[in-house]
């Protein structure tokens, strides 16, 4: 699909903007892959955009989305304990293509994310590199915990249900090594939180002969009163007593009350903040391979503990007040459907251009970030990058700061204040900034010649981001020096979802 003598070039997607001005309607051919620690797959679409508005800054939005074709799901094959197997993956994209009737030239944009436990394997990196050899075509994002649990909570319409009934949703996408939360308030994903809960802890074949048991596995085995490795036998018995126990703390953590010993030490991130049961929380949608199982979408067996975590939540869930439990857009495959959403638009002459060099640039990751200038300023930035699984700031990154208060320059000078303490640290890393108020050109003014912070600065306002997107800017253009700007926008599947 992208072998290395692939030779692509590099598209602009501003030249893009401008073999399309007047036309009202594109289609864009996308593929969103998912490579996660124990299931593989790919999904193929055509989407529709349509222009919003006629002027060079119209928005063009994604309004109709077709899925051509679903591959089948790989158990995602590995090597050894700490390296994916990249020539299976490579094959199964292959044969993905080959059944759908697509090839590489076929696809306009898409989106490949490396999740769990497979983000964590020594090479990861090449497979990124694998697919961003298709320069420009495609978004990679390798999503930590919180990332990952903001990508399921899209992917499954959690948030979808969220936005459209006005409700809080809590989501909860459960996997083979992993147990993601996300509490949604209104369409604004709010808290994330990821527990060592998973079907393929422990995995076997079908002889019962153990072949896999992580560490989080062995450890709740252990609690159970076994030790069992791999080439060892496990009896039906103790499968049962192992997914009961499993459901046992992740119910006490969906609650949200005082967890057990044991619960907090799996816990890889803080848990959700505590509330009383589930008050507060309108509806609950479960996503990832176990609600295949849940939902009773599949009852087969692939050597893992699915079917016992699906039968013992069922039992769970029949205690939910009725309407609570939803059904998610989608299960296993709740993730992106390709990179297609393309929003062009434009700053104007209130900008902050500190080194025309930084332009232009491609590929950066939006951090958006809301600041509450009456609130510590420091804490939100870095509340903002641990939304993102960064725990720090680097190169590759927009902050996008959508601010409430009184911009006066006092305001102003602790706003970079803050931010110059968050970027001391990297001082060769270019900083860009996004700003949703026009005072692009004031704050760069302080940062730069005030505070002379080492960084290289590009500062824009009027741009429009979301949560997920990755961002194109381009160099200034005309007498006005207008900056275009192509906002990349992952998709997800926003079927409406049923009550059960």
């Amino acid at each position: 699909m992208h072998d290395a003598d692939f030779d692509h070039e590099h598209p602009s997607d501003f030249e893009f903007g401008e073999d399309i001005e007047g036309v009202e309607m594109f289609t864009l051919t996308s593929v969103g892959i998912d490579i996660g620690s124990s299931t593989s797959h790919l999904i193929f679409s055509r989407l529709t955009l349509r222009r919003e508005g006629s002027s060079y800054s119209g928005r063009f939005k994604v309004t109709e989305r077709e899925v051509l074709y679903r591959s089948g799901i790989l158990l995602t094959p590995y090597l050894s304990e700490t390296r994916i197997d990249i020539e299976q993956i490579k094959a199964f994209v292959h044969e993905a293509y080959k059944e759908a009737g697509l090839e590489s030239d076929d696809i306009d944009t898409g989106a490949v994310v490396i999740t769990g436990e497979a983000l964590k394997k020594e090479n990861a990196q090449p497979i990124v590199e694998y697919f961003a050899r298709d320069s420009g075509k495609f978004i990679c994002a390798s999503a930590g915990p919180h990332h990952e649990a903001l990508l399921a909570a899209y992917g499954c319409g959690a948030v979808d249900l969220s936005s459209q009934a006005q409700a809080t949703v809590l989501n909860v996408d459960m996997g083979g090594g992993t147990t993601k939360l996300s509490l949604i308030r209104h369409g604004v994903v709010a808290e994330t939180a990821s527990i060592s809960i998973g079907a393929r802890l422990v995995a076997f074949d079908d002889g019962d002969t153990v072949t896999r048991v992580e560490e989080a596995g062995a450890r709740l085995l252990a609690h159970c009163g076994h030790s069992i490795s791999v080439g060892a036998l496990i009896t039906e018995e103790q499968k049962l007593q192992l997914g009961r126990l499993m459901v046992k703390l992740l119910i006490e953590v969906i609650q949200g009350g005082a967890c057990s010993e044991l619960a907090q030490s799996l816990m890889i991130t803080p848990a959700l903040a505590p509330r009383e049961g589930l008050d507060g929380i309108d509806h609950i949608v479960f996503s990832g391979g176990v609600s295949e199982h849940i939902y009773g979408r599949d009852t087969v067996s692939y050597g893992d503990l699915g079917l016992i975590l699906g039968a013992e939540l069922g039992s769970y869930l029949k205690t939910l007040p009725e309407g609570m439990l939803h059904q998610p857009a989608e299960c296993i495959r709740a993730t992106v459907i390709g990179a297609g959403e393309y929003t062009l638009q434009a700053s104007g002459n209130t900008s902050y251009i500190n080194d025309p060099e930084l332009l232009p640039a491609y590929a950066l990751k939006v951090v958006r970030i809301p600041i509450d200038l009456k609130e510590p300023i420091s804490e939100a930035l870095e509340a903002g990058l641990t939304k993102f699984d960064l725990s720090s700031f680097g190169e590759g990154i927009a902050l996008s700061l959508s601010i409430e208060g009184q911009l006066d320059y006092r305001n102003l000078r602790k706003l970079a204040d803050a931010i110059a303490g968050l970027t001391a640290p990297v001082p060769d890393s270019p900083l860009y900034i996004l700003l949703d108020q026009d005072v692009a050109k004031s704050l760069g003014g302080i940062l730069k010649e005030e505070l002379k912070i080492a960084n290289r600065l590009i500062a824009i306002d009027g741009i429009e981001v979301g949560d997920l997107d990755y961002i194109d800017i381009g160099e200034p253009m005309g007498f006005t020096e207008v900056i275009p700007v192509t906002v990349k926008s992952l998709l997800f599947p926003t079927e409406s979802q049923a009550p059960i």
